[in-house]
């Protein structure tokens, strides 16, 4: 398995996974999987329908957010990565090809609920130097603002996020 780097306590990311990776991230004690990589990004990569039987053969949670960087500060993708980080029981080991994609799209979730600084603050100690990310991670911290009532219902999601921030934050 690839170089594996905690965000927080309870959210990883790494890089792509091969099959044996799967039980080997269960012996790590994670207890989700998290695919943001696109299916048929490369010939030979794991499908997210091969990963998903393989999680579930692992004991593992999976849930397929497929990232393409073109997308990443999107409303869609940015709260499937709220929905997920609050619906799957960590820790989560989230993964693209290198982990950066699954880094950047946690922390644009992140700065829905929580200081900018804190959360650029956390990819550092992890690091992740993202600091090129803060005008983009200022435009999600002020989605709020001027964002229809839809993130209305993701809100105890978003809770869960700045929970977790905020319990690094201070370890």
């Amino acid at each position: 398995m690839k170089d594996i780097v905690y965000l927080t306590p309870d959210f990883a990311i790494t890089g792509d996974l091969a099959p044996a990776d799967f039980a080997t991230a269960a012996s790590l004690g994670f207890r989700a999987i998290l695919n943001n990589r696109p299916d048929g990004e490369e010939e030979n990569q794991l499908t997210g329908t091969a990963e998903a039987e393989l999680a579930w053969q692992a004991g593992l949670r999976y849930r397929f957010l497929p990232l393409d960087k073109h997308e990443l500060f999107t409303d869609p993708v940015v709260e499937g990565m709220i929905h997920a980080i609050g619906n799957l029981d960590g820790p989560v080991l989230a993964h693209c090809k290198s982990g950066l994609r699954s880094a950047i799209v946690w922390a644009a979730a992140s700065a829905r609920s929580m200081p900018v600084d804190d959360v650029l603050a956390m990819l550092d100690r992890a690091g992740q130097e993202l600091d090129f990310l803060r005008d983009e991670l200022d435009a999600q911290a002020d989605r709020r603002h001027w964002m229809p009532d839809t993130l209305a219902s993701s809100d105890t999601m978003t809770a869960t996020v700045a929970t977790a921030g905020a319990k690094h934050l201070a370890a």
